[in-house]
């Protein structure tokens, strides 16, 4: 028997890193807190992060689109309009973020955590 009383809701703490001497606000999932501190420099160093070496030009295409349809509609795209949108399969997306679309393609581009996942 555990004494462990499980939570309704996993309370997120913030993390702040610093990059180039400014410091950017995180949750404890890796995501960013704010959409706009996010940039180029950044998502190198979080792809480093996730075992990608260097960005590709393919990369950077997932990365635009994401932070264009974010911009755009206040949310990500679902699977079909990112396929869509990028003109490639999941299979070929899978295979470019490692850690996989959400904490992968979507951390990198500077997306906030969705909501429903916290």
């Amino acid at each position: 028997m555990t004494d462990a009383v499980p939570s309704a809701k996993k309370k997120l703490h913030p993390v702040v890193r610093t990059f180039g001497g400014r410091d950017v606000l995180f949750d404890n999932e890796g995501f960013f807190n704010d959409y706009e501190d996010w940039d180029e420099d950044i998502a190198g160093v979080l792809a480093c992060e996730s075992g990608i070496a260097t960005l590709t030009d393919a990369h950077w295409r997932v990365i635009r689109f994401l932070r264009e349809f974010y911009l755009g509609h206040g949310r990500a795209p679902l699977n079909k309009q990112l396929k869509k949108g990028t003109g490639m399969t999941l299979v070929e997306l899978e295979r470019l973020f490692p850690d996989g679309i959400k904490n992968g393609a979507r951390r990198i581009a500077g997306l906030p955590n969705p909501k429903s996942c916290t």
